[in-house]
C-alpha cells in the first residue's frame, strides 16, 4: 500500500552547497528501490535555526515529497539517523481528503 509522505531534513551547515543535492539522491535510493517514487525534492537552503541543535543555529533545509509503502520510508528514516551531517528529520504522512486532492498533513506513524 502506497502512501504519500513528506520528509523534512536539516543538514548540518558544514555540508557544501553545491553537493546538498547528490547527497540527497544518495540517500533517497532506498525509496525507488522498493518500488516508490521521489515526487519533488525541494531545497529551501541555509536558514536560521529556532533553537541550536548540535552546537549549530543554522541548517540546510529540504523537503521530499514521496510516494512509497510504509517500510521504506521506516528504511529511510533509519538511515537518515546514522548520518552524522543530519541534524534533524521529520517525517508526515500525507492523507487524501475524500473531496479530491486536498491533502491534510497528519503524523507518521509508520
Amino acid at each position: 500500500m502506497s502512501r504519500h509522505y513528506e520528509v523534512m531534513i536539516i543538514l548540518d551547515p558544514v555540508v557544501d552547497d553545491r553537493k546538498v543535492e547528490s547527497t540527497l539522491e544518495e540517500w533517497l535510493k532506498v525509496i525507488p528501490a522498493s518500488g516508490g517514487t521521489i515526487d519533488k525534492v525541494d531545497i529551501w537552503g541555509r536558514r536560521r535555526l529556532a533553537y541550536e541543535i548540535k552546537k549549530n543555529s543554522e541548517g540546510i533545509y529540504a523537503v521530499i515529497d514521496v510516494t512509497s509503502n510504509p517500510d521504506a520510508v521506516k528504511e529511510l528514516e533509519r538511515q537518515l539517523s546514522l548520518q552524522e551531517t543530519v541534524l534533524r528529520t521529520k517525517t508526515v504522512r500525507r492523507e487524501e481528503t475524500g473531496s479530491g486532492s486536498a491533502r491534510q498533513p497528519q503524523a507518521a506513524a509508520v
